[in-house]
């Protein structure tokens, strides 16, 4: 055994189909084990509230340790886990293959599981869930559904707080009237002077690219074909993470096997698969192969798929890139997002960005807090907005021209991080994903 994570962390496959996984002795037990090490360490106190929840649960006890803690009062620290991943990849000393095999983020999601199959997901929640259900029954009347979920409607943005328990402060995706899917029948021609000329890729387009904002597909199909690369539209269902963020780990496991069956035959033709959202593009390499291990096409998949921001570094460093990229004014400030750091990839959004030549390039690579559907809940927005505030001051203090993240939901509650601090709206450009800066640059 080595101190201080010194080998690369690994990760069990999820026993979500054995009973054991639900036991509740055995699970409190655990939890018990893993809270004792995380108090005696603290070395993850500023990443979400968890830990400090956590740590003032235990130091508030009877004997300032967990032995006089009851069980029942380890519900705020499992429910303020937004499954980030950044304890585990960048902190936690103790991951496996440490003997104390410590893995945090599913450790609650094991006990979100066990507290959804005996009681099931609270309405508002599991609402939230259905994404591409959201999606379509929102497309036909998306002027009035934008209109509904704005900020400021002083009429519906109580009642939603009221009945679902969503933050009427809280900014809420807008849909489109367009799904990405309705668009992909015109392919954008492919440059056959392209450096990349004979690359051939999927998009994944994820429920947010094709049901809320498509700009960031149409962005990054219209760099892949400037730069040679023939693409194919394919979108069977969501990936899962809002399941996955409610314990709903049978439903993650169903949709994993839609996904995989539908690019199978396309990896089999030799493409790539590309997710142009982290959040799914995590999924796809890392959570699948852990929730079903035992299916090849996921294991398939999980080989095949980029991150988008990752392949069009990987394109840049083996083929180079398309000539006519244009210097961006005003300069951009780009944050990391959790779940493209949980990809283990590095900053591939920044490296991407600096392809654009003489635009200043600024990184954040801190939580932003919204973590998903968890952010923009009554009981969490001021908290989310808390831990998000160091991203929102730093973005604020450069005053760029862009602010955009890998994740489109973290990059609107960073804006409204910055009007908190400056009081007045944030005046940035309406780009949200680096990708379609790059197709700014390009000017397409």
């Amino acid at each position: 055994m080595s101190e201080g994570s010194l080998e690369a962390p690994t990760r069990h496959p999820i026993a979500w189909r054995d009973d054991d996984f639900y036991n509740a002795d055995k699970l409190d037990a655990e939890l018990r084990r893993v809270f004792d090490i995380c108090h005696g360490c603290r070395r993850c106190f500023n990443l979400c509230d968890s830990f400090p929840r956590l740590f003032d649960l235990i130091d508030g006890a009877e004997s300032g340790e967990l032995d006089t803690v009851k069980s029942a009062d380890f519900a705020p620290v499992i429910d303020a886990c937004t499954l980030c991943d950044m304890c585990f990849m960048t902190k936690c000393p103790y991951v496996p293959p440490h003997e104390f095999d410590l893995d945090f983020p599913h450790l609650m999601l094991r006990a979100r599981a066990a507290e959804a199959r005996d009681k099931g997901v609270p309405f508002a929640e599991k609402q939230l869930t259905k994404t591409d259900r959201n999606g379509k029954l929102a497309a036909p009347v998306a002027p009035i559904a934008n209109w509904a979920t704005k900020t400021g409607n002083g009429l519906t943005r109580p009642i939603m707080q009221s009945v679902l328990g969503i933050h009427k402060d809280a900014s809420l995706p807008k849909f489109t009237s367009k799904p990405f899917t309705s668009r992909a029948g015109t392919a954008p021609e492919v440059n056959p002077q392209g450096p990349a000329f004979g690359r051939k890729a999927v998009l994944y387009a994820t429920c947010f690219s094709n049901y809320n904002n498509p700009d960031i597909a149409v962005s990054a199909r219209a760099v892949l074909a400037k730069n040679g690369v023939e693409t194919e539209v394919v979108y069977p269902s969501c990936c899962g993470m809002p399941q996955l963020e409610q314990g709903d780990i049978a439903g993650v496991a169903a949709n994993a096997s839609v996904v995989a069956g539908a690019l199978k035959p396309w990896i089999e033709k030799g493409y790539d698969v590309i997710a142009v959202v982290p959040s799914c593009a995590l999924m796809l390499k890392f959570e699948w192969p852990l929730i079903v291990p035992e299916n090849a096409d996921v294991i398939t998949l999980s080989k095949a798929t980029y991150d988008i921001t990752e392949y069009i570094v990987d394109m840049g460093k083996k083929e180079g890139m398309a000539e006519g990229l244009k210097p961006l004014q005003g300069g951009v400030s780009i944050h990391i997002s959790c779940h493209s750091r949980a990809q283990n990839m590095g900053q591939k959004g920044a490296e991407m960005l600096r392809l654009i030549p003489d635009t200043a390039i600024d990184v954040i690579e801190r939580c932003s807090g919204h973590g998903g559907s968890w952010g923009i809940m009554k009981d969490n927005f001021d908290v989310a907005l808390k831990i998000g505030k160091p991203v929102a001051r730093k973005a604020a203090e450069k005053a760029a021209a862009h602010v955009v993240s890998e994740c489109p939901l973290a990059r609107d509650h960073i804006l409204q991080g910055i009007e908190r601090i400056n009081q007045k709206p944030a005046e940035v450009s309406q780009v949200q994903h680096p990708i379609q800066l790059l197709a700014l640059a390009y000017g397409l």
